[in-house]
């Protein structure tokens, strides 16, 4: 049952095979088995049995709120969760618990969802490998699948093995982890510049950032206002699908929101790709993209064009510009932003007593990182009266050309977009803190944070497993707003790839009547 869609376990529970409890206790056992991964930084263990209770009743009932009602589910800690500790990952905020629910995570309660626990992040969601957060960094599952280590074996012998395991990805590598890990059906990332994309294509799930707006950021402690979007990660993308539908729409507490009402939806079977026109951005071809993507990308764009779809190069000309841009921004606004943790009204506050300056100093010296604080100091310098006009407003006159890039391809008959997510496949850790966050950040996010500037909706899906063993994403990008197009063209692409479930043998043997899943292979792009 625990490696079954989303839907399927919904089914299951509707036709009684399996009760929100047991589905719940499962769960709960393996969050406990895979305490190792780290993904998890609060484990809401007898919220989410209670929850599971309430919806057990429902079921006896016939009274079912729909598809979620009884399914497990995890949050990032940069939600707020009422009555759960909501740290961001730091000092700055351990044991603050939040008086209020975030409105995607209050929409997901009310529709019957069980809350499994609070996953792990960077510090305030500020890198990309889900390693500089204050609890430790998280593991990849796939550090442990039967595909990687019995390639690793091939090629090495006498390596420490537990020393030599792979980063998530981030910022939102503990939600990543979670569904991965089989522990959750779906959790909610945060995505402001790839930070859902980006641990999908390393994890091997599906990582999806909807158009800005869409759904409300009301309740997500933020990063970069014009950016943050909640993502969802799930196993498939009909899951994100069924995600995305209970929680889009207006949100009177975010103005950002779109007005009109949005109703869930079910996503089209799409009998063939005749009349795609799929945009293939010649700038995406980066020096640093690893061959083995690089073949994947290409392949997956001969499937489009062999199965009838128009498959066009395009020209997205300032992307060369969009990481220094995104720095400006994305620093400027983190500034603006991190001012409100002052040590008066919640989170952490220091000893010290001798003036206010003083207590505000020694409080954010104690409370932030060397990442968040980094940030903190080049956006103030950004926002400085000699520097306003020169970085910050200059930046922004970029990022509108970034976006108006997108308009024009769109108006050209391009229906999606279709790029890598990430530049290789996931690396080891001990490889990845070799270089400093900034630096990994700017790398990572080259193909994911434009669209971010540019508010249109991306979805990383995963296509196939390297010569490592190891999954490898490649990302579509659709119109604002066309976020149902977009996912069902994800979802007919994600039908033909079939990508291989991952095998964590220790997982298997306890669970084995719940793993008789069909082993697939990848049959079209290998």
């Amino acid at each position: 049952m625990l490696g079954r869609t989303l839907r399927e376990v919904s089914t299951a529970l509707k036709q009684g095979h399996i009760t929100p409890t047991e589905l719940c206790q499962k769960c709960l056992f393996l969050i406990k088995k895979t305490k190792f991964l780290n993904a998890y930084i609060t484990v809401s263990e007898e919220v989410a049995l209670k929850q599971a209770e309430e919806s057990e009743k429902r079921y006896k009932k016939g009274h079912s709120l729909g598809d979620l009602d009884g399914i497990p589910v995890a949050v990032k800690d940069n939600f707020s969760t009422s009555g759960i500790e909501t740290t961001c990952a730091s000092n700055m905020l351990k044991g603050y618990v939040p008086p209020y629910n975030a409105t995607v995570v209050q929409k997901l309660l009310d529709k019957g969802a069980v809350l499994m626990g609070k996953t792990n992040l960077d510090e305030f969601a500020m890198g990309s490998g889900s390693t500089d957060g204050v609890f430790g960094p998280v593991k990849n599952p796939w550090s442990y699948s039967k595909q990687y280590r019995g390639k690793r074996k091939q090629k090495a012998h006498g390596e420490n093995e537990d020393s030599n395991w792979l980063i998530t990805g981030g910022s939102s590598g503990g939600s990543a982890a979670a569904v991965a890990a089989f522990t959750c059906f779906a959790a909610l990332g945060s995505d402001t510049g790839g930070s859902t994309r980006n641990p999908a294509a390393h994890c091997g799930v599906v990582g999806f950032k909807p158009s800005y707006g869409l759904v409300s950021r009301h309740g997500l402690i933020p990063l970069v206002n014009s950016m943050d979007v909640p993502g969802i990660l799930t196993r498939c993308v009909d899951d994100a699908a069924i995600v995305l539908g209970m929680l889009a729409g207006h949100d009177p507490r975010d103005s950002t929101t779109i007005q009109d009402p949005v109703k869930p939806f079910t996503l089209p079977t799409l009998a063939d790709v005749n009349k795609l026109c799929i945009g293939i951005p010649k700038e995406y071809l980066a020096p640093e993209l690893s061959s083995e993507v690089r073949s994947f990308w290409s392949k997956a764009a001969n499937l489009f064009e062999s199965e009838g779809a128009k498959v066009i190069e395009v020209s997205l000309p300032h992307t060369s510009y969009s990481i220094i841009c995104y720095h400006v921004l994305c620093t400027s606004e983190v500034a603006s932003n991190m001012a409100r943790f002052d040590g008066l009204e919640y989170g952490h506050r220091c000893d010290i007593n001798v003036s206010t300056e003083a207590m505000y100093a020694a409080t954010r010296r104690e409370g932030f990182n060397d990442v968040v604080r980094g940030r903190i100091l080049s956006g103030n310098f950004f926002l400085l009266k000699e520097n306003y006009e020169n970085y910050f407003i200059k930046a922004q006159k970029v990022r509108r050309l970034i976006a108006n890039d997108f308009v024009n391809v769109f108006n050209s008959g391009v229906d999606v977009l279709l790029t890598p997510t990430t530049l290789s496949e996931a690396v080891p850790y001990l490889e990845f803190i070799k270089e400093d966050n900034r630096t990994r950040s700017a790398q990572d996010d080259i193909f994911t944070q434009a669209v971010n500037m540019a508010g249109l909706p991306a979805v990383s899906v995963p296509v196939a497993l390297s010569n490592q063993g190891l999954p490898i994403g490649l990302q579509f990008i659709g119109r604002a707003f066309c976020d149902q197009q977009l996912l069902t063209v994800a979802s007919w692409f994600e039908k033909q790839v079939q990508f291989p479930v991952i095998q964590l043998q220790e997982l298997m043997d306890d669970f084995s009547s719940d793993f008789e899943i069909e082993k697939l292979s990848s049959v079209s792009l290998k």
